[in-house]
């Protein structure tokens, strides 16, 4: 793969990092931020015409409990 996609996707990534954190902090205040609970979360990225399906799993917990 040649460099050309690279500043592209690197852009799409910031914008999905972001806007997927203000959401989680959204949901969390939302529920009144739960101390010590813990989360389940999943993202699934498509990519349409490239055939494209990557899940990440991981859990959202208080760390300082």
């Amino acid at each position: 793969m040649s460099g050309n996609y690279n500043m592209s996707m690197r852009k799409f990534l910031k914008q999905v990092g972001v806007t997927s954190q203000q959401a989680i902090e959204d949901g969390l205040r939302k529920a009144g931020t739960p101390a010590g609970k813990s989360f389940e979360a999943k993202v699934v990225l498509t990519i349409d015409g490239l055939e494209v399906e990557h899940v990440v799993t991981g859990l959202i917990k208080d760390e300082t409990a």
